[in-house]
């Protein structure tokens, strides 16, 4: 019985975890309550101290697991250079900018996180690192390390022209920020 019920608070954590990540994306880390939250994940608002100690703990575990699903992403794509090609053309796709609450947490909350205390602060600091490393990588296979300012460079062009893009009303020139923004990635990783 007490091993079922390990597990249960298990997936139930992870549930509260994937579905708050979701309405972040969406709503903002501020624009979403505990009670939302909560009720996004099927519970009452009483079960959320069950799992953490505060919304920071909350938002600085779905930092960690948004960004580690993010990079164990990267693992699907093509492999070296071809990959990274394939990753900017789909991060500045029409498709992620319109839909933030599928996307990536960092074009979607990092004026937030910068608000945010030192847990997600740093939760979100490993994520961006492994980020950048698997970036660099890609880049540069026989010495990542060299790649580094490259990959910290890409993946700020990314994240801006996203961000732009998402802010503009006017669809064309919005669209033309995000196909200005792979030529520009494109260019940048030669």
């Amino acid at each position: 019985m007490v091993r079922y019920a390990k597990e249960h608070k298990q997936v139930t954590r992870q549930r509260i975890i994937e579905k708050a990540g979701h309405r972040f994306k969406q709503d903002g880390i501020d624009g979403s309550g505990i009670s939302t939250l909560m009720s996004d994940a099927g519970l009452t608002n009483g079960a959320f101290y069950a799992h953490f100690a505060s919304k920071d703990d909350l938002v600085a575990h779905v930092m960690a697991d948004q960004l580690r699903t993010q990079v164990a992403r990267y693992g699907t794509l093509r492999p070296g250079r071809q990959g990274l090609e394939d990753l900017v053309r789909e991060y500045l796709s029409p498709e992620h900018r319109d839909h933030p609450g599928d996307g990536c947490p960092s074009a979607a909350l990092l004026d937030e996180i910068g608000r945010c205390g030192d847990g997600p602060k740093q939760a979100y600091t490993d994520g961006a690192r492994d980020i950048v490393e698997e970036i660099a990588a890609r880049l540069a296979p026989e010495n990542p390390q060299s790649a580094r300012g490259k990959a910290i460079g890409l993946f700020t062009m990314m994240v801006g022209a996203l961000q732009l893009s998402r802010a503009l009303s006017d669809r064309k020139f919005a669209d033309e920020v995000l196909e200005q923004g792979i030529e520009s990635a494109l260019t940048f990783m030669r």
